[in-house]
């Protein structure tokens, strides 16, 4: 049972990954189909983000009052539902109106389940849950590119991506009796005694809160941006750019594959570490003449996104105890959330003014304040431990 349960959180992390790719892969059409500034997206690409902020901090009460399945299950619903409703999007105006029950459908489920994987499970779980994530992430560029081939129709690409959420719906509905000792289990895991004091207070809070948001600032800066970088600056078609652009999320979702039997055996500090040289040299690549560079670049950076993210959540009971775990997740994921916000429309907007030149120089700067993040925390951790 605890497989088969575990194997229907991988699925919900896929439904999460598809949408998230494929506003940045689809841009380019829709920018020149609506006549839009570039900085369009990252509008969007905010109000989605907002949602999932709003939605995330509520995920304690949400399951305490529905349940982690139901909740999974009409989170999956909600997002299923927005996509339909891109899939008919012919003015700006809807397709920002849309964006807000794509970002509530995401951010609840997606608290919830790592809150509970990182109760639950090994940290290889979590790392091959993420993976999970990047299955959906990978394929939604390639869906969208398929369907643009095929049509010319960017809504064409939602409306196939939606169909496949109702069917993950279905699934989810069906598996709903497995989550009745978990639901209750989970419900008084929430309801115990939560640690005393502001989460302020904690040692290394306020830098271990600074690495999520900048770790999610650029992972989805790059996502979003990357297909239009290679479009404007490096001259690359259309078509074949939204098709790179799903390297960026095989990237990631291989390296957490990989990623997830190399925590038998290294760290999650050694892990991050070598993530993050890894999205160094890759942005470095993005300067040297070449696409061939900027595709590997890709890759690199993806691969290097791939064991931050999920590492930086399941150390959370280690580092700041099970007693705290649960408030934290939620306030974790909410900062992460305001990096994904902030970061990639100010990124358009500025790119807007000059030239997307500017995109790995932003990449780097986020890089360097999730490294000094990160580091901090390791740093706060090891003395706590003295």
């Amino acid at each position: 049972m605890a497989t088969l349960l575990l194997l229907v959180i991988y699925l919900a992390f896929i439904s999460l990954g598809l949408p998230d790719s494929m506003l940045g892969a689809a841009w380019p059409l829709m920018q020149f189909e609506m006549g839009l500034p570039l900085e369009g997206a990252g509008l969007v690409s905010m109000i989605v983000t907002a949602g999932t902020i709003v939605s995330s901090l509520l995920t304690g009460k949400l399951i305490k009052k529905l349940g982690t399945g139901l909740l999974t299950t009409l989170s999956v619903l909600t997002t299923a539902l927005a996509l339909l409703g891109y899939s008919f999007t012919t003015n700006y105006l809807w397709l920002c109106l849309m964006a807000v029950p794509l970002g509530l459908g995401a951010g609840a489920v997606d608290a919830a389940l790592n809150d509970f994987v990182a109760r639950n499970y090994s940290a290889k779980h979590m790392s091959w849950l993420h993976a999970f994530w990047g299955v959906g992430a990978t394929a939604g560029p390639l869906l969208m590119a398929w369907m643009i081939s095929l049509s010319g129709r960017w809504q064409n690409g939602y409306r196939l991506v939606s169909i496949v959420q109702f069917g993950l719906v279905a699934i989810l509905i069906a598996s709903l009796p497995l989550w009745r000792k978990t639901d209750h289990a989970v419900t008084e895991a929430h309801t115990e005694k939560h640690g005393n004091g502001s989460i302020w207070k904690i040692p290394g809070m306020v830098p271990n809160l600074l690495a999520f948001f900048a770790y999610c600032a650029l992972e989805l800066t790059a996502g979003l941006w990357f297909a239009s970088y290679l479009v404007q600056v490096r001259g690359v078609k259309a078509e074949t750019a939204t098709a790179w652009a799903a390297s960026y999320y095989f990237g990631i979702m291989l390296g957490r594959m990989i990623n997830g039997f190399l925590t038998m055996r290294f760290s999650s500090k050694t892990l991050i570490r070598a993530g993050q040289t890894s999205i160094f040299i890759g942005i470095l690549l993005l300067f040297v003449p070449g696409n061939i560079f900027s595709l590997v670049g890709l890759v690199l950076v993806g691969m290097g996104c791939a064991p931050i993210y999920p590492s930086l959540l399941h150390e959370t009971p280690t580092r700041f105890g099970k007693e705290n775990s649960s408030r934290l997740m939620g306030i974790q994921m909410a900062s992460a959330y305001v990096g994904l916000t902030v970061a990639p429309p100010l990124v358009g907007l500025i790119a807007s003014r000059l030239s997307l030149r500017i995109f790995p120089f932003a990449l780097l700067i986020l890089l360097a304040l999730m490294v000094w993040g990160s580091e901090r925390v390791n740093g706060v951790v090891a003395g706590n431990r003295e």
